[in-house]
């Protein structure tokens, strides 16, 4: 038997290096830097393709070697370089459509051939279900297979949940392994169309020593598959983990190695699911698509500006919407505030969906600069839906909502405000104004309060919205009869 070498290696950067350190030197992580074992006698299957590199270096080096030291490298006549205008490679028409057109539009119209695509989220979020839908509306609209491997379900288990959100079909086939080999050989015989893994924490390989999730053997199962889809053209969908602060779990260079990496995310108390794309070779990353969970499964919400929104007509004090961006989509955001006399020591400051320091920053403008006084007060803010006002365009929504509440004073449905606030009182201009505007008059209002520095191209085609302009929060407060 071989002796294995001792290397320790880092789950969060990848850094590997032989000795162990609580803190990695690479990344700085502390407490990340494990130990696993490799065996001296085999090679990876990660390691295969850089072995044959070096191979191929070495014998450059000693055959084409003359007498007066210079190298002459031996070229593989099946490489060659093409120029950037030669059209013969993969065309958007080539890309497989999903069957879900929020999820094509992340990925930038479809799924590329022979890309590997992360997927990742928490527990329970829907990720095997989106991918199983996903696959059984492929293998509904194409005549080729689509293959299913599982490492955290039986056949039987996975059959039940395809009846159940309608996703059964001839050309779906379905496997459950947790041994990498067996799921690569699946994918080569079967050479489907479209491959799904779940999941890179549950497929091992017994080439290398190491837990299921650890991360040589995560690093080894996404070598071993992206070298299938690669050399065979096939896409494959991989399934991966989160840790409990939400980063994918495994080592970094994970996200390094796929193509595509997207996060599937949403509320576990609400049915809204959001999926993005922080990483594409292939499209863009600021889309995002909109799904909602039900008992049949996902079903993609195409207009989702109703979402983050109340049905209520009735002017309500202490609420305020604001237009944000989620790719190119402009999206209606409600903002709601409730402010309270606080009967303790230190007043309470309580967010959903806000940033707490930015609203301790706006309450902190309003006192200086709109001479509101909330520091005292117990100040509750959230948003609609499980939306999220990180944007610093939000911040003129979140200030007029304060002020509403503390006087009050109802701000009327069709009213709409975005801007940054900076420390000295200034509303600043925001990126794409003129979309949040057109949003804004689509869905009936009547009268927008945007900072006075704003440069609108297209005024003209946004004639029947009132626009109010201002220049600081002051102004925009007594604009709205908050303050005098």
């Amino acid at each position: 038997m071989a002796k294995a070498a001792t290397t320790y290696l880092c789950s969060e950067c990848g850094w590997s290096g032989p000795k162990w350190y609580g803190r990695c030197p690479e990344c700085g992580e502390w407490g990340t830097v494990e130990e696993f074992h490799e065996p001296r006698g085999g090679v990876s299957r990660g390691a295969r393709s850089g072995a044959r590199s070096s191979a191929h270096a070495g014998r450059a080096g000693t055959n084409g070697s003359n007498a007066s030291g210079t190298r002459s490298l031996a070229v593989d006549p099946s490489v060659k370089a093409l120029p950037v205008t030669d059209e013969g490679g993969i065309t958007d028409e080539d890309r497989i459509a999903t069957g879900f057109s929020e999820f094509d539009r992340v990925l930038g119209g479809g799924v590329v051939p022979g890309s590997v695509i992360l997927i990742a989220g928490e527990p329970g979020i829907g990720k095997s279900t989106l991918l199983l839908e996903s696959a059984g509306r492929i293998a509904a609209a194409n005549p080729s297979n689509v293959l299913y491997v599982s490492g955290e379900e039986s056949q039987s288990q996975i059959r039940m949940r395809a009846k159940r959100i309608g996703a059964m079909h001839d050309n779906l086939l379905l496997a459950s392994t947790t041994d990498l080999d067996t799921a690569l050989g699946l994918i080569e015989s079967q050479a489907p169309q479209l491959a799904i893994v779940d999941s890179a924490q549950t497929i091992t390989s017994g080439d290398i020593d190491g837990i299921s999730g650890g991360s040589a053997q995560v690093r080894e199962v996404a070598a071993g598959i992206i070298d299938v889809a690669k050399s065979r053209d096939i896409p494959v969908l991989l399934v991966g983990h989160v840790t409990k602060d939400g980063s994918i779990a495994g080592p970094r260079t994970l996200e390094h190695l796929v193509d595509v990496v997207c996060q599937f995310e949403g509320d576990s108390q609400t049915a809204l699911r959001m999926l993005r794309a922080t990483k594409n070779r292939f499209g863009p990353t600021d889309e995002v698509g909109c799904f909602d969970m039900n008992d049949e499964g996902l079903e993609e919400v195409t207009d989702p500006t109703g979402l983050f929104v109340s049905d209520s007509d009735v002017p309500t004090d202490g609420t305020c919407v604001t237009f944000t961006m989620e790719g190119h989509r402009s999206l209606p955001l409600e903002i709601q505030a409730l402010v309270t006399s606080s009967v303790l020591p230190a007043p309470r400051r309580a967010t959903v969906g806000v940033d707490n320091n930015r609203v301790a920053m706006l309450v902190a403008v309003l006192y200086k600069h709109a001479h509101l006084q909330l520091l005292a007060n117990d100040l509750y803010i959230s948003t609609i839906a499980g939306g999220t006002a990180k944007e610093p365009s939000c911040d003129l929504a979140i200030a007029i909502a304060l002020g509403s509440a503390a006087k009050n004073i109802a701000i009327p449905r069709t009213t709409a405000a975005f801007g940054e606030v900076s420390l000295t009182g200034e509303i600043r201009s925001i990126p794409r104004a003129e979309q949040r505007i057109a949003e804004a008059a689509r869905m009936g209002f009547d009268r927008i309060v945007i900072p006075a520095s704003q440069r609108l191209r297209n005024a003209k085609k946004l004639a029947g919205v009132d626009i109010v302009r201002v220049k600081t929060l002051r102004q925009a407060l007594q604009t709205l009869d908050i303050v005098r």
